[in-house]
């Protein structure tokens, strides 16, 4: 499971998705988010601006990202 640590309050679901290095730009996070690939909290989420805050579990393409403060 990767980790994600947060320098803010919060990070946006396609950002932690470039982050973690499962998708190579906003515009291919966009798409997946979009299509219904993407679950947070184990809910299909279909925005791409979803704030992420401390505790989440985003899910994509059988690997999973926590969100940590």
């Amino acid at each position: 499971m990767e980790v994600i640590k947060l320098r803010d309050d919060f990070i946006k679901l396609g950002q932690a998705l470039k982050a973690a290095g499962y998708v190579e730009s906003g515009v291919d996070a966009k798409f997946e988010i979009q299509d219904g690939n993407v679950l947070v909290n184990g809910e299909v989420e279909v925005r791409r601006g979803r704030k992420l805050y401390d505790g989440d579990i985003v899910e994509f393409d059988n690997q999973k990202i926590k969100i940590e403060k």
